[in-house]
């Protein structure tokens, strides 16, 4: 896979020597084992994989080079380009500007724009309307387009099925950037409609299976729905895509009680697209899952944006299981011992006053680290200082790191041998 060219202040001592040395032992990663670092008086089990994915270096390649080909030139995002505050604000203070918020409220008026302005399209991609309105206005949008290539996969997917008169179904957040894109696109072809969650899935294949009445279908997702759709006929042959930051478990599940529902109609289709599905965020959620199942964790620790829809879906799975504390840096740590945090079910921060337990199940207490795709390896590598300084009599992190890749050597060995 194509290697991206990252600042180096966005890697990390510790995260990235030791992504490094997985990587190096595991290349096609098929071990989605965690990774422990023992620094005596408290323990650490990283998830397999987090971090900075496939697209999201590509999208920050990209703007850090049009930062460096356009001297004296003003430069736009049209929105974030991704869902992380650290990198947003570095492009902000290299005079990177921006058109939008992520809810598309207007920051910099377009008709201030003239064709000589450069314009980033974010990670997440942006609509055909949108393209348009930058096109009218003479700007190039291809040129530094970031747009994820596993979101244009998706795109692609859902124009070519709704030419083949299904319709898409969209397991996403109505007011997602990409979600928006990603309706945008399938429009262009067919038509679509939009559900949040299994519980919309459940209502929405009563309304195929024809167990509630179709007369009743605008009121519940009329506003989320192409125009013209008519459910009498637009529910007859149907595949799902997912706003590719989803749970993949509940997207797949979401597909499951769907294809029930057409399965029981007379006649009818559902399109297989299970190959549409991110294989980043399926990585980061699978390798946060394999760190819980390891049972050995006193709490979690979920580094990220806290508008960041792949990252709150981390910090679902890790409360499933223990506390968990959702930070998006070490600035979440005051001098007195009070942990800052978010709550992603009701967007309101909180505080709490030294969460960190003395001892744990295993005697040494044991604190799960992850975090999303859109939060560089620096941060998590912050925020696990933060946590080693709320202990007493701590290893030192070279002696740390050199015993695990010491335990990696042993561990690869035996299974060779």
């Amino acid at each position: 896979m194509r290697s991206f060219h990252v600042p180096d202040f966005y890697h990390s001592p510790i995260i990235s020597r030791v992504k490094h040395l997985r990587k190096a032992q595991d290349p096609r990663k098929q071990d989605f084992t965690p990774s422990v670092l023992d620094f005596g008086s408290v323990r650490f089990i990283l998830a397999r994989h987090f971090g900075f994915c496939y697209g999201v270096e590509n999208a920050i390649e990209i703007a850090y080079q049009a930062i460096e080909e356009n001297q004296g030139k003003r430069i736009f995002l049209l929105s974030e380009m991704i869902h992380n505050s650290e990198v947003n604000s570095d492009l902000s203070s290299r005079g990177v500007g921006f058109l939008m918020d992520t809810e598309g409220q207007v920051i910099t008026p377009f008709d201030q724009l003239t064709s000589e302005d450069v314009v980033l399209i974010p990670a997440f991609g942006t609509t055909l309307e949108m393209e348009q309105q930058l096109q009218a206005i003479g700007l190039d949008v291809e040129r530094y387009n970031t747009t994820c290539p596993f979101v244009e996969k998706v795109w692609k997917r859902a124009a070519k099925l709704a030419m083949e008169k299904y319709t898409i179904i969209i397991h996403g957040k109505p007011e997602h950037e990409e979600t928006r894109a990603t309706f945008s696109h399938a429009q262009e072809k067919g038509h679509a409609v939009v559900i949040l969650n299994m519980a919309e899935a459940e209502i929405l294949s009563d309304f195929i299976s024809g167990e509630r009445p179709l007369d009743t279908f605008d009121a519940t997702f009329g506003p989320r729905c192409t125009p013209g759709f008519d459910p009498n006929v637009h529910l007859q042959s149907v595949g799902v895509v997912n706003q590719t930051t989803m749970l993949a478990s509940e997207t797949k599940a979401i597909s499951h009680r769907i294809r029930k529902a057409i399965e029981s109609r007379e006649e009818g289709q559902f399109a297989n697209t299970r190959d549409t599905l991110c294989y980043a965020t399926n990585d980061n959620q699978q390798a946060t899952m394999g760190a819980l199942e390891a049972r050995e964790a006193d709490l979690a620790v979920v580094v990220g944006g806290y508008n960041s829809s792949n990252t709150s879906h981390l910090v679902e799975l890790c409360e499933e299981n223990l506390p968990t504390f959702f930070v998006r840096n070490e600035l979440e740590f005051d001098t007195d011992g009070t942990l800052n945090h978010f709550d992603w079910r009701t967007g309101l921060h909180q505080s709490t006053m030294s969460p960190w337990p003395e001892t744990g199940r295993s005697g040494v207490p044991t604190i799960l680290i992850t975090s999303g795709a859109s939060c560089p390896d620096a941060s998590v590598d912050r925020v696990m200082k933060e946590v080693i300084g709320q202990y007493a009599n701590t290893r030192i992190v070279d002696e740390v790191l050199k015993e695990f890749e010491q335990r990696l050597a042993v561990n690869q060995s035996s299974s060779e041998g």
